[in-house]
């Protein structure tokens, strides 16, 4: 998986530095999109980095944002990390027919039932994906969390007297 995920990210700078792209930006916050394959629903979400969304039985966390400045090709990055969460009111007791149900569906990779942790490419969704029976999550794109700024107004030259 580690070597994945290198293998991923020297693709990704190489393609990016051949292309002649200037580096990617950092961004304050991304536009996810999430999708309940049980249901069929899927729905957007926008978080701020270091913020921690809850979508059903998965809390996702940013980490990092990058989006390409406007000349370039479009391409957004973003760094999550994707934790399951115990489904409320199972996993108290510690019988065997509790233990053979909690090794059905994706196995945690990592401490405190990590899922998933690393990088996402909005334009390539398949690249680095969420790999979960129940849910999708991918990148849309990054964003910042404030309102763009009016341009400022230019004063209009008062009429003179005749």
């Amino acid at each position: 998986m580690t070597r994945f995920i290198r293998f991923t990210l020297a693709t990704a700078a190489v393609a990016l530095a051949a292309s002649g792209a200037n580096a990617l930006e950092p961004r304050t916050g991304v536009k996810l999109r999430a999708l309940d394959k049980i249901t069929g629903n899927s729905t957007d979400i926008s978080a701020k980095v270091g913020e921690t969304l809850t979508l059903g039985r998965l809390k996702v966390t940013v980490k990092a944002c990058f989006q390409a400045p406007p000349e370039d090709a479009p391409e957004s990055a973003a760094f999550l990390e994707v934790h399951a969460t115990a489904v409320a009111g199972k996993g108290t007791g510690d019988t065997a027919a509790e233990t053979v149900r909690m090794h059905r569906g994706p196995q945690p990779i990592g401490p405190d039932g990590l899922l998933f942790s690393g990088w996402m490419f909005a334009s390539s969704p398949g690249l680095s994906a969420l790999e979960h029976p129940t849910y999708d999550v991918w990148v849309i794109s990054c964003n910042t969390s404030a309102p763009a700024q009016p341009a400022p107004v230019a004063p209009t030259p008062a009429a003179e007297p005749n």
